[in-house]
């Protein structure tokens, strides 16, 4: 689990690696990430976008960036929380994952990033 504070907005990742989706022998790994959004400013945010880097460990990087999450486009009050559980799939074992999300504090309009953290994908098997 890796957590990050941007500008009172703390951002918890935790991953897990899915057996039953992958598929080692065509080099398909899936793995899903929760991820706990919490708003410890004084002001009320809007999630607007995304922006993913995707690592694998033969070097491929991807790059996915669009609106919201998973849908939506979640407002926290101060002291609110939001989590959710979205998934990524890779050629190898390994990898990691970083990016930011596009915030807007809804008083004023101001729209700011915040830093996702970057976290690790690595099959259980590879740990030993």
């Amino acid at each position: 689990m890796v957590s990050k504070v941007t500008d009172g907005v703390k951002v918890t990742v935790m991953t897990e690696f899915q057996p039953d989706y992958s598929n080692p022998a065509q080099d398909h790994y899936v793995f899903t990430y929760k991820i706990l959004i919490e708003n410890h400013s004084e002001h009320t945010v809007k999630l607007l976008r995304r922006h993913w880097h995707i690592y694998d460990a033969n070097g491929t990087v991807r790059e996915v960036e669009g609106a919201g999450i998973v849908g939506l486009q979640p407002i926290l009050e101060p002291g609110e929380v939001h989590d959710y559980v979205s998934g990524c799939n890779l050629r190898t074992d390994m990898g990691k994952m970083s990016g930011t999300y596009l915030m807007e504090r809804v008083i004023d309009g101001r729209h700011f990033k915040v830093i996702i953290p970057a976290f690790s994908l690595v099959a259980p098997y590879r740990l030993n």
